[in-house]
């Protein structure tokens, strides 16, 4: 499910909004210069491959673009495989990577094919957990200090848009606030 949950920065267990309205969580976002958008998902997304998933959006990809900011589009893809000793390795040293708090140079924006992945947006005395499933398009403005959950079992593919060559940079702000914070499946299991 697409959820915004909005909470205090100082209390987590102080929770401001909690919705699953599309247009609230719109709305509530554009209120922080945040764009949340839909994009028809695909069925069958996760098995496409890359470039049939980027041709698939190519007319989307281009009215998003529209300025040419975005010269480089990619698909980042995680998905659980028990029949690989490893993989709770690799799940949970990617998960690690983009849990602590953090802002980029430039904007951050993501399209979710398929699967789901938990954006925390640390905006002034509030987090914003904003839950992207299949479908969902968030564009988080550049400088925004927000971290990424993607659950105990990740499972995703996100178009990702990036304006430089070396794609995703991290500023890392060295605070621990999304230790605090209830994970991606906390949220989703939340009354």
């Amino acid at each position: 499910m697409t959820l915004l949950q909005v909470m205090s920065a100082d209390r987590p267990d102080e929770v401001r909004v909690r919705t699953t309205d599309r247009t609230a969580i719109a709305a509530e976002l554009a209120a922080h210069g945040i764009h949340f958008d839909s994009w028809p998902a695909l069925d069958g997304a996760a098995a496409r491959p890359s470039d049939e998933l980027l041709a698939a959006y190519a007319d989307r990809i281009a009215e998003l673009d529209r300025a040419g900011k975005y010269r480089h589009v990619d698909v980042a893809r995680l998905h659980p495989d028990d029949s690989d000793p490893q993989w709770p390795v690799v799940a949970a040293a990617a998960r690690a990577k983009f849990r602590p708090e953090h802002r980029h140079a430039e904007d951050e924006v993501r399209f979710f094919a398929a699967g789901r992945g938990c954006f925390y947006l640390h905006i002034e005395d509030a987090v914003l957990a904003v839950v992207c499933e299949a479908g969902d398009l968030l564009a988080v403005p550049a400088g925004t200090t927000h971290w990424f959950d993607m659950g105990d079992r990740p499972d995703f593919v996100a178009l990702r848009f990036f304006e430089a060559e070396d794609g995703w940079v991290g500023d890392f702000t060295g605070a621990t606030i999304s230790d605090g914070f209830p994970s991606l499946d906390e949220l989703l299991t939340a009354r």
